[in-house]
């Protein structure tokens, strides 16, 4: 009945992350208590002023270029120069609607295969099915902060020929809350290797040592870069993302303009007037606040759930951690999260769902059920976030970690 769809739409499902949200919406519909530590999603609220220029900038209805704004994409490039230290001009980067978007272009445009780290995001490999480019995953372990080494990619590389490929790297990681400490040499094998790398820096800005980190630095003329408004400025509705594109590879990125001109045109006109004020503006205090709190909540989750039964890399980054439950009770990692959502309240996302086999139990934690903007508006920054102001102001966090601690000694 459905040989209409293709066949390898056909295997899709819908985003796990976005799947997550809406079960929980459903349980809270019918009362029941739920801790959303599934969907990442950043609590914070968008910065007044940005807010403002949205505003202001309601009424412009014309379309934009469909490259994006010029304005944006100048300021977009001084951004990156200032952090990378690597000059992607303007005319080399393009604005799309969520970095998600961007990187789907990129998966249909590339002719070659793609490299995934386990962990990897939830729609990396989907998107690749979508272009219908094949992947091949690369088994990662916590030593080394869920990143490749350059023998692992050497050793996979052999396994699978000389081939084009892009091999994509996502640090603060989704969904460890790792960063990445090797990036010169995967950087370096690559370079060596002629493996083209997509760097998502969603959530560079997120980074708890202040220190954006590219690999870019060490591979700018085979790095593609992407991110976007919706982690560090907690703008993810407004869907602005952009994808900068190495001048070595002008004919990409020539593609990726004329994919953009064939399905969203452009970005909405009001959005990319404010997202200018975003990247220019200083938003320094606000994101020092942001981390502060993220790191101080991390690290709280961290210490109240690590054991004998719970392995767990500290957090470093974004809003993420990735427990290993010790245990034989379950067969998939799927299984034990509906065990835990069932008998704690407690919302996760199975390893499964980011590229690990289903038998390693392995969860994503996203530590970001609180209200954000009271947070915000009760941090004293003159002194240390104790666990007393967690307790306060992120509730849900604490009792959601309580229960599933206690669901943890039953293993």
């Amino acid at each position: 009945m459905d040989d209409y769809i293709k066949k390898n739409i056909r295997a899709l499902r819908p985003s796990a992350t976005l799947a997550i949200n809406e079960k929980v919406k459903k349980l809270l519909q019918k009362g029941k208590k739920v801790y959303n530590f599934g969907f990442g999603q950043s609590p914070f609220p968008i910065p007044e002023k940005i807010v403002s220029v949205l505003k202001n900038n309601a009424h412009k209805k014309t379309y934009l270029p469909m490259q994006g704004l010029s304005e944006l994409r100048e300021a977009i490039s001084k951004y990156l120069l200032k952090r990378t230290g690597v000059n992607y001009s303007k005319e080399n980067i393009i604005i799309t609607p969520g970095s998600k978007e961007a990187m789907l272009l990129m998966h249909i445009a590339f002719n070659g295969e793609i490299i995934l780290p386990t962990s990897s995001w939830v729609s990396y490999q989907p998107q690749a099915q979508i272009a219908q480019n094949k992947v091949h995953w690369l088994e990662t372990s916590s030593q080394n902060n869920w990143f490749p080494t350059s023998y692992e990619l050497e050793k996979k590389i052999k396994s699978i020929g000389k081939k084009s490929y892009i091999l994509i790297i996502n640090s603060p990681n989704n969904p460890s809350g790792t960063t990445c400490n090797n990036l010169k040499e995967i950087a370096d094998f690559a370079k060596k290797n002629n493996v083209k790398i997509l760097s998502d820096e969603i959530y560079t800005d997120l980074s708890f040592d202040n220190n954006y980190n590219s690999i870019s630095k060490f591979f700018p003329e085979g790095t593609f870069i992407s991110g976007g408004l919706s982690k560090w400025c907690g703008a993810g509705g407004w869907r602005l993302g952009f994808f900068a594109v190495p001048k070595e590879m002008s004919n990409f990125l020539y593609a990726l303009k004329t994919l953009a001109s064939e399905s969203y045109s452009t970005v909405n006109s009001p959005v990319q007037y404010a997202a200018v004020e975003a990247y220019t503006g200083d938003y320094s205090d606000y994101k020092n606040k942001v981390v502060t709190i993220l790191k101080a909540v991390g690290n709280y989750v961290h210490n109240n759930l690590k054991s004998n039964k719970v392995l767990i890399n500290s957090p470093q980054g974004a809003f993420y951690l990735m427990p290993e439950f010790l245990n034989s009770k379950f067969k998939t990692s799927s299984e034990m999260c509906d065990d835990i959502l069932n008998k704690s309240g407690v919302a996760l996302l199975p390893g499964s769902d980011f590229g690990f086999k289903s038998n390693k139990m392995l969860a994503r934690l996203s530590y970001t059920d609180f209200d954000g903007n009271l947070f915000l508006k009760n941090l004293n920054g003159s002194k240390k976030l104790d666990n007393d102001l967690i307790k306060e102001y992120a509730p849900n966090v604490v009792e959601g970690i309580e229960k599933l601690a206690e669901w943890s000694k039953s293993l």
